[in-house]
């Protein structure tokens, strides 16, 4: 024990100088790991403050809170669509005209059928006969593509050309 006490004293001014060169290079590494720590530090703190001075975290939160309102407008457009979608099987969507001349003596095709149905073949045949001394209109219901009233040729070809017709 004695050897390695005289061996330290005998190198003491040594040691003393490599402890000094030591806390000197730790010292400049100190310098500079500060020096790295205030720039990060600086551009954390321009990242936070965000657009027009706002905090990033505000931007987030106002930037989810709008998410959510667009969420709850599309599922109200959503169920818009689906009312539409409903309303819309009982409009008409399919539409079929055709002109004739119901009587010899007239001189022109006048008389005319025109079959207007739903989605679900349901609707209405309006047939229009022109003649020399009158003009007689007829409406016809159809329920499901099928006519309770009997219905004339021509009105029998305007509901099948009709009925052949995709909405």
């Amino acid at each position: 024990m004695k050897n390695v006490i005289d061996i330290i004293n005998s190198f003491q001014g040594y040691v003393i100088i490599g402890l000094l060169v030591f806390s000197v290079i730790l010292f400049i590494i100190l310098m500079i790991t500060l020096k790295s720590l205030s720039n990060l530090e600086n551009k954390y703190r321009k990242l936070m403050r965000g657009v027009d001075n706002k905090n990033l975290e505000e931007l987030i939160i106002g930037y989810l809170d709008k998410i959510d309102e667009s969420r709850e407008e599309n599922e109200r457009m959503k169920e818009l669509c689906e009312d539409l979608n409903l309303k819309l099987k009982s409009c008409v969507q399919k539409v079929s005209i055709v002109r004739y001349r119901a009587f010899e003596d007239v001189g022109s095709d006048l008389s005319f059928s025109i079959a207007l149905l739903d989605q679900n073949n349901d609707g209405v045949i309006l047939t229009g006969i022109y003649g020399r001394n009158e003009s007689t209109t007829y409406a016809k219901p159809i329920d499901r593509g099928i006519s309770r009233y009997d219905l004339s040729q021509e009105e029998k070809n305007v509901l099948q050309d009709c009925l052949g017709r995709d909405a």
